[in-house]
């Protein structure tokens, strides 16, 4: 039988007369109105905390589907949500896409209250595993960090350091951080790291970086644990590599309960 053959012979049915199952696309399954609410209320939670700040492009539908297991239509019905709240905007042809435009709409604070609020425990216990495996990867970093290792951590510290706030400072601190797991030379490390952050954050390894309210208090402060990691990490000292790695990323989980917080305030 043919191509032509064989999408005839499906058009027509079964023997029967009653129609077959439609081919292709259509065949496809629709994706439940909850699925869609439930990755919206996820990408305006990301926003909402910092994973994606104001002028950023947002990933390609494919990648977000990916992150966050679900089809690409709901990921589309999702962004188009998005666009009629006002939160992301859509730019068509080359360097396009779908771009943030607030953090915040008079919906957010409900949707974010709701989202970590019935994920909390998880999201506490995940970042609690986080922090413990950075503290080994950098413990690791200390031990087994070359001289070219040494050399790109003090370079990305200083991106850092000199990054404007915003995006631009996330950026460097991800770099920062990635650098970190490179120099500690175990990729299983790195890896399930990487793995469980992305449980946490849709744009892992990125960290969450907030809303403008205090957002450049806790860049400074990030810059200290900074400066305090590299110096242990390229000085050899492991121990205490470890413990300011530990302390450092329970800045994420802050930032969380601060706007759970803001949320619930709101909601009063």
């Amino acid at each position: 039988m043919t191509p032509h053959e064989a999408a005839d012979a499906g058009s027509a049915g079964a023997p029967d007369g009653t129609p077959s199952a439609p081919a292709g696309a259509l065949a496809a399954p629709v994706e439940s109105s909850s699925r869609v609410d439930d990755v919206t209320d996820r990408l305006v939670t990301a926003i909402a905390t910092g994973e994606y700040l104001p002028g950023q492009r947002l990933p390609p539908e494919r990648d977000l589907a990916a992150s966050l297991r679900a089809g690409r239509m709901t990921v589309r019905a999702a962004l188009a949500r998005l666009v009629e709240q006002g939160m992301i905007e859509t730019q068509r042809g080359r360097g396009g896409g779908s771009f943030v435009r607030e953090q915040h709409t008079t919906s957010s604070d409900a949707i974010v209250q709701r989202t970590l609020g019935a994920r909390w425990a998880d999201l506490s216990d995940t970042s609690d595993a986080i922090g413990r495996l950075h503290g080994t990867i950098a413990e690791a970093a200390a031990e087994n960090r070359t001289t070219a290792d040494a050399e790109v951590l003090r370079e990305r510290l200083e991106g850092y350091r000199r990054a404007e706030s915003g995006r631009a400072s996330q950026r460097a601190d991800e770099l920062l951080h990635v650098a970190i797991a490179d120099a500690a030379h175990n990729a299983t490390l790195r890896g399930v790291l990487f793995d469980l952050e992305a449980r946490v954050s849709i744009a892992a390894p990125a960290h969450l970086w907030g809303g403008p309210d205090g957002m450049r208090e806790m860049e400074l402060r990030a810059l200290g644990d900074h400066e305090a990691l590299v110096d242990a990490i390229c000085d050899g000292r492991s121990t205490e590599a470890a413990r300011i790695a530990r302390e450092h990323v329970k800045i994420d989980l802050e930032l969380l309960e601060r706007v759970l917080r803001s949320g619930a305030a709101a909601a009063d």
